[in-house]
């Protein structure tokens, strides 16, 4: 019986490998490219790196008004939410224009605009999906198909889980583990490739796993929140708050960030997004203690375009447990939660793939070639 499931999860793992290796070969060489892809975009576009006399921004820097003036004076017809992201480094302004509103998710059509670090000029602007390092995003997330891509990735992590588990499963050995696990330098050069694939696979089955588990989350959100509810408890949401009309103009920036600072004093700025005249809020996205993700916190602050006041505070130290993970999910997956040296190991992780499905590949063709009625 142990034998006939062994030949069985070979085959699963041989028909899952062939069938889906080259999607999982795309998504690793793209995932790779994704770790370090603002600095990639930063080199292939020379106008945006541009030297800063002046410190990073923050929260009491007059920089945000003039940057919001500039972009207005420069799109005055457009209505929709602008965003701001505050860099922990001095350099150009990266903004975000979404013109139907607030985003509702990745797939909400954008502009990317990059000003100078005085606010007072646009060095550059593209759509997004127009140039190169979001043109490689959006295939690592959706393969250019929108919402069907989109599932295609998600459930991708799921047939990944069982590749795994499938060649784990058959490798596991019934005797001495030494012998499992070694390499045969002399040994004939099928039993190599047998051998490369094998400590290849085991060295990246956690990070695989790993990949394959938060991209599944990440792809699926509305599936793996359900699943998560099931198990850790409900999904906390954002309040929904409206700032109320008034005549004259909005309050300017710096108020709005000097009252959303006072309101959790021990935060960091990560985002600022300005809404169109409306009932919309200005919110600020902060970044609090114990919050695993610097570029993409998940603490709010929503504040009354109009009067200036504190809507709602949306802490992500009380967090429930649903919630909590979720926070780690983009993190995690991307490899930014611990600085340069897990993003290497990330970028590397990549590469495992397509170095796995040609060993696998040569492996299952050299046996098909001398016994062609024998498997992987």
């Amino acid at each position: 019986m142990a034998s006939r499931m062994r030949t069985v999860l070979r085959r699963v793992h041989m028909w899952i490998g062939l069938g889906a290796g080259l999607l999982f070969v795309l998504l690793g060489l793209t995932g790779s490219a994704l770790v370090f892809y603002q600095e990639i975009d930063a080199l292939l576009h020379p106008q945006i790196r541009v030297e800063a006399t002046t410190p990073a921004l923050g929260w009491s820097s007059p920089v945000w008004d003039r940057a919001l003036a500039t972009v207005r004076a420069r799109w005055p017809g457009d209505q929709g939410q602008w965003r701001f992201e505050a860099s922990d480094a001095p350099g150009p302004i990266a903004a975000r224009h979404y013109p139907g509103g607030p985003s509702s998710g990745h797939i909400s059509k954008r502009m990317m605009v990059w000003l100078s670090p005085d606010g007072g000029r646009i060095l550059r602007h593209d759509r997004w999906g127009d140039y190169a390092m979001s043109w490689i995003y959006e295939l690592h997330m959706d393969l250019l198909s929108g919402e069907t891509g989109h599932s295609i990735v998600g459930w991708s992590g799921v047939l990944l889980l069982l590749l795994l588990f499938s060649g784990l499963t058959a490798w596991w050995p019934r005797g001495s583990w030494r012998k499992a696990i070694a390499f045969k330098r002399d040994a004939a050069p099928i039993r190599r490739l047998y051998d490369i694939h094998k400590l290849v696979g085991l060295a990246a089955l956690p990070l695989l796993m790993l990949f394959a588990v938060t991209g599944f989350m990440l792809a699926l959100p509305a599936l793996g929140d359900r699943m998560l509810a099931r198990v850790a408890g409900p999904i906390d949401v954002q309040p929904v708050t409206r700032s109320t009309p008034r005549p004259g103009a909005p309050v300017p920036l710096a108020t709005a960030l000097a009252v959303g600072h006072r309101a959790l004093p021990g935060a960091r700025l990560a985002w600022i997004e300005v809404p169109p005249p409306g009932t919309g809020v200005i919110r600020l996205r902060v970044q609090v203690l114990g919050d695993p993700s610097r570029r993409f916190p998940h603490s709010y602050i929503h504040v009354d375009q109009y009067s200036g006041a504190v809507l709602a505070v949306f802490d992500a130290r009380r967090h429930g447990l649903s919630t909590q993970v979720n926070n780690w999910l983009h993190p995690l997956h991307d490899a930014s939660v611990g600085g340069l040296a897990t993003r290497l190991i990330a970028f590397v992780a990549g590469f495992l793939p397509a170095l796995l499905f040609v060993t696998g590949s040569l492996r299952w063709a050299g046996r098909n070639r001398r016994r062609p009625h024998l498997s992987f």
